[in-house]
């Protein structure tokens, strides 16, 4: 098979990136990269990128996308890097309009255009971008936040936060624009796919029963094994734990730098007079 995937688990933020390569044709893309950033001392660097650099070099692949599955909440995205080192186009979907514009305004950012256009392109359900053979497949999955996309490339399914493990469950649904029945549609349109179709999860971090991170799955194990979501569960259930699991958890450690710096495909603020650049913390507010 000329289809080849790699993965790259960064634990600090427990997000795993993925490369996929057609080896016949050489082309590659990556799926949800991850910029390292040090939140107490504000520091940046990309060692985690370079490594998933170094080997799309290494194999002498053209570099064709850089998905994003959504504007991520838990760790910033090094595709503006990765685009530089080595091009290619970054995407996401095409309701990232919807959360800029909620962000923007949060962030009290007038000047900001949300708009998409920071991207190099935006996806709509069911649109299509090649890699060699092959097609990726945009799958709009909304309910972890409004722009969610899963991308369907021959059996596999990257899913970005839609879902995880199947001991673990479930996206928290309570971000601006989420909602718990959306994402039950969504999740149930993912298991509408064979059973042997592969779940490719954007994170992990463990559960209560397992101590090593996993990060691969098939749809089956999903619907048989979930332990919020398998087959039967109704949606009135669902929802019903999904708010009330919401309501006690706390925002993620990295939300206020990450959803700043996401929404701008990854783009950190321009630098100011003395040539360093800022990021804001709304107080009081989230």
């Amino acid at each position: 098979m000329s289809l080849e995937i790699y993965d790259f688990f960064d634990e600090p933020t427990f997000t795993v990136t993925y490369l996929v390569i057609d080896n016949v044709a050489n082309e590659a893309a990556i799926v949800d990269s991850v910029l390292d950033f040090d939140y107490a001392s504000g520091r940046t660097h990309t060692r985690s990128a370079d490594q998933i650099i170094e080997l799309i070099k290494d194999k002498g692949a053209l570099l064709k996308w850089i998905i994003e599955t959504h504007v991520h909440a838990d760790h910033l995205s090094a595709a503006p890097h990765i685009e530089q080192q080595l091009g290619g186009t970054i995407v996401i979907g095409e309701h990232i309009c919807q959360v800029q514009k909620t962000f923007s305004e949060l962030f009290n950012l007038p000047e900001f255009a949300a708009d998409g256009t920071q991207f190099g392109k935006l996806m709509a359900d069911g649109d299509t971008i090649t890699l060699g053979e092959f097609e990726f497949t945009a799958l709009h999955t909304p309910g972890h936040t409004p722009a969610c996309m899963s991308y369907h490339i021959d059996n596999f399914l990257f899913v970005g936060d839609t879902i995880f493990m199947p001991d673990y469950g479930s996206a928290r649904c309570d971000f601006p624009g989420g909602d718990a029945g959306t994402l039950y549609d969504s999740v149930m349109r993912l298991f509408s796919y064979p059973d042997d179709t592969n779940m490719m999860l954007c994170h992990d971090y463990k559960s209560a029963t397992r101590n090593e991170f996993v990060w691969r799955t098939t749809v089956g194990e999903q619907k048989a094994n979930n332990i919020h979501l398998k087959a039967g569960t109704t949606k009135a259930a669902f929802v019903e734990m999904r708010e009330s699991r919401d309501a006690t958890l706390s925002m993620p450690r990295l939300i206020v730098p990450s959803v700043q710096v996401n929404m701008a495909a990854g783009e950190l603020p321009a630098a100011e007079s003395n040539g360093v650049s800022y990021l804001k913390v709304p107080l009081n507010l989230l």
